[in-house]
């Protein structure tokens, strides 16, 4: 079993316990000669049990105490270092090991110092106890720097953060210069009284670059510092970057068991060997010794904390490193880990996450939660989809955040992790290097919000990854969504100006049953559920069975059109998010984007909706409409109608021939409203497109004589009433078609004008139909001979008797030959209708006749 790196890589008690404010690790020389701050930069012994001594100190403490013995060394030695390199811890050490030397120290910081403090004054008070002759503000000559100092030899003097103070000091006036400038003046004339002296040493520290100044006057004062000891000094840097995880190791490891390390050490390198993981170009022997100084962080653990974050101006590369580090100790101490690798960071524990976003910005909150550490993050989602005995191992945010942690590189490095890096980090347990590598494709494809791919590295960004952001959002797109969108785009394409069209019907009884065409598009081609419309409107059978028409869609282009519904809608709802952090060019993309696939949605709901199911004597029949023509922009209900027209189903003209010869061969007349439903009674048979086909191809017919138009007396025998003129039809009644041989008989026999009988008193004149005028100033009959009276105008109010309407149509259609306006005014009484009858069998039978009609109540 292996053991856990906290069994063998001992941390110190303050590691285990969390007592880890940043406090613990801010080495300040000002305070460790006061003797306040922590005990272990104030106890000596403590101090070096807890400190790597590199290269760099050692030599440092030669040199120095070389000097301060007067045999020869530098006089002047200056520490440059990043920010959080490592000065200050520097000059702690020299501090306690100039009392091992017997010397004598002057400890100046430029930090707690207020800018009118002289650094000479506290110079002499630290050496003599009092200010005397150094209490001014203008800078003391050499001479007596060299007065000041000698007696008191061997002298260590240490100064640190030199460019903070003068910083402050340049606000204070002196004369004509300021405070500043004498301090730079004395900062020369120290080095060169320390020069002359054999016992003396200065050792100053200074930043390695300007990223830690202040300002542009900031820079030129520490250009000038530079420029005032550069003479005379020597550069040393206490920590080098092969050195740092030796000094990391010691700070927050009380002992480490070389032996047992070694082993947990070989058996990952010859993993990661075997699994071609190995850093390119570096020697396996190599990494062991890189391990071997850093155990039980993985090398790269430490390069990415010392080197990339290091690089942000915030962030001290030394000091925020053992932070960190410290922090994920204490929150591994419980888990039996052989070693930490980045991908153990823990990002949903607060401090750790709090210590990274303060260098990067509040904004990664939201995309640390959003990717890795909710509930409902792809880092999460990931873990399901790979092989159940790796689902324990938690790869998903494992990877995310070994990518996370190489994604940040201050001062515009290049940022990110290559696949191998994140193999690397991620060998722990039985997981191969495959399933890794499946992992980040999976994040990397579909499932993280925020992550990107370039040039073979993966790193995090605030700006969402729009392919995966539309990806996210297909995955969650619910069924709802999708038929609620799906009917949309369908009430856009439907149309309903060539057939009177119904999306998506749930009840029979909502159809209505005339005999106008109608499309129904229904949600799938359910030939039961059809052929239920086609027979029934809800609890009565359906006359006009033919008249229904079902539009469905395809089933081999379902899969396609969810698809690129999804994508849609995805899409859109990207657009409309104003809260999302995209670039101007990322919104144009999704602009242009919702509008190319909103018109492709619209496209293939053609490509969808195309199986057309006619009402047949036996049924139903099928009729694929095919793919339309790219570009063609036709709604469904005029494909549905022109395919109808072609095949002969729908028809807007009817020669008057094919009526005689297919009508009215065999039989002397046909009732015209029996005529005209018979197409859409009767399932399979042609069905004009309205009423005004028949009328229109009737009145043809009776002008060119092939029939003739009249009624059916009580005896139900034909009377015609136009032949070889214009005729008036009505479609209703007891109209009928007349063949023609029988109308020529009729008007070769002497009959009233336009073959209708003369009344036989005006008050009986209409009464045999049923009908009795009130008109009360009717001209009296003429006399025989006398010339006709004619009336431009007339006006009849009757009631008409229960079962008479039939017969006041052929009294309409005489009048109607002679007058070219009749307007009729209808008042109904004595019982009662439903606004949905009133809907389907008046107003929809006026608009079939192009009549408008205007209704009241």
């Amino acid at each position: 079993m292996t053991r856990a790196f906290h069994t063998i890589a001992i941390p110190h008690d303050d590691i285990l316990e969390g007592r880890l404010t940043l406090d613990v690790f801010a080495a300040d020389l000002w305070e460790v000669y006061h003797g306040r701050g922590p005990e272990e930069y104030r106890d000596p012994n403590l101090f070096f049990q807890k400190t790597y001594l590199t290269d760099g100190l050692r030599h440092l403490f030669e040199v120095v105490e070389q000097r301060l013995r007067g045999q020869g060394g530098d006089p002047v030695i200056q520490m440059q270092t990043p920010f959080g390199g490592g000065k200050t811890h520097a000059l702690i050490a020299l501090y306690h090991k100039a009392r091992e030397w017997g010397a004598r120290t002057v400890v100046i910081s430029g930090t707690p110092l207020a800018g009118d403090a002289t650094l000479w004054g506290l110079m002499a008070e630290q050496l003599t106890g009092f200010r005397s002759g150094f209490a001014g503000q203008t800078a003391p000559g050499r001479d007596a720097l060299r007065a000041l100092l000698e007696p008191h030899q061997p002298v260590l003097i240490l100064i640190d953060e030199a460019l903070e103070y003068m910083v402050k000091a340049a606000g204070v006036s002196v004369g004509a210069t300021t405070l500043a400038a004498q301090t730079l003046a004395f900062m020369q004339e120290l080095t060169e009284a320390a020069s002359a002296l054999e016992r003396t040493v200065l050792v100053i520290t200074l930043p390695s670059s300007t990223l830690e100044h202040y300002d542009e006057h900031a820079t030129r004062l520490f250009e000038q510092l530079k420029k005032i000891s550069g003479r005379v000094e020597k550069i040393f840097t206490p920590v080098q970057d092969d050195e740092v995880g030796a000094v990391i190791r010691r700070r927050l490891f009380a002992s480490v068991k070389e032996q047992e390390a070694t082993q947990i050490i070989n058996a990952f390198v010859d993993r990661a060997v075997q699994e071609s993981v190995i850093a390119f170009g570096e020697e396996s022997a190599a990494y062991r010794e890189r391990f071997r100084q850093t155990y039980p962080f993985l090398p790269e653990v430490v390069d990415v904390l010392y080197h990339r974050w290091g690089s942000f101006p915030t962030f001290q590369r030394t000091r925020g490193t053992l932070r960190l580090l410290a922090l994920v100790v204490h929150a591994l101490k419980q888990q039996s880990l052989p070693y930490i690798s980045l991908g153990y960071f823990d990002l949903g524990n607060q401090e750790i996450r709090r210590e990274l976003l303060k260098h990067i910005g509040n904004e990664y909150d939201s995309v640390v939660a959003a990717d890795i550490t909710g509930a409902e993050a792809g880092a999460a989602k990931v873990n399901r989809e790979i092989g159940k005995s790796y689902q324990g191992l938690r790869l998903g945010e494992r990877v995310a955040t070994t990518i996370f942690l190489y994604s940040h590189v201050g001062g515009g490095g290049e940022s990110g992790a290559t696949l191998n890096e994140i193999k690397r980090q991620n060998l722990a347990g039985d997981a191969p290097a495959s399933v890794v590598a499946e992992v980040v494709q999976k994040l990397s494809s579909r499932l993280l919000f925020y992550l990107h791919e370039q040039g073979g590295r993966y790193a995090f960004s605030t700006t969402p990854n729009l392919n995966r952001a539309i990806t996210v959002r297909m995955e969650n797109l619910t069924p709802e969504q999708l038929e609620r969108a799906e009917r949309e785009a369908l009430q856009q394409q439907a149309g309903g100006r060539r057939m009177k069209t119904f999306l998506w019907p749930s009840n029979p009884a909502d159809i209505p049953d005339d005999e106008s065409p109608k499309l129904l598009i229904v949600r799938e081609a359910d030939q039961q559920r059809m052929l239920e419309f086609v027979r029934t409107k809800g609890q009565t059978p359906r006359v006009h069975r033919n008249t229904l028409f079902f539009l469905a869609p395809l089933p081999a282009e379902r899969i396609a059109f969810e698809r690129l519904l999804r994508r849609h809608l995805a899409i859109t709802e990207l657009r409309n998010q104003k809260t999302l952090a995209l670039t101007p060019e990322q919104r144009q993309t999704l602009e242009r984007d919702a509008k190319q696939t909103g018109r492709e949605v619209q496209e293939q709901i053609g490509h969808l909706y195309r199986q057309l199911y006619l009402p047949t004597a036996d049924g139903l029949t099928n009729i694929d409409l095919g793919i339309p023509t790219y570009g063609a922009a036709q709604e469904l209900d005029a494909r549905v109608y022109e395919r109808l027209r072609s095949e002969n189903r729908l028809i807007e003209r009817l020669a008057p021939l094919v009526i005689k010869e297919r009508y009215l061969a065999n039989r002397a007349f046909v009732e015209t409203q029996q005529l005209a439903e018979s197409g859409s009674r009767t399932p399979g048979e042609a069905l004009a497109i309205n009423r005004r086909v028949w009328e229109t191809s009737i009145a043809e017919g009776v002008r060119q004589g092939l029939f003739g138009l009249g009624e059916l007396d009580e005896h139900g025998q034909p009377r015609c009433l136009f032949f070889k003129e214009e005729p008036s039809v009505s479609l209703t009644g007891r109209e009928a078609l007349i063949r023609a041989d029988i109308c020529q008989a009729q008007r070769s026999v002497p009959a009233q004008p336009q073959g209708y009988p003369a009344p036989s008193s005006p008050s009986r004149a209409i009464n045999d139909r049923g009908i009795s005028p009130e008109r009360s100033d009717s001209p009296a009959p003429q006399p025989t001979g006398a010339p006709p009276v004619a009336h431009p105008r007339l006006r009849l109010q009757f009631t008409v008797p229960k079962g008479k309407v039939s017969s006041l149509m052929g009294v309409l259609n005489y009048l109607q030959t002679r007058y070219g306006r009749i307007e009729i005014t209808l008042e109904l009484s004595e019982g009662s209708i439903t606004d949905q009858e009133l809907e389907d069998r008046v107003r929809e039978a006026f608009r079939q006749m192009g009549v408008h009609v205007q209704i009241t109540y």
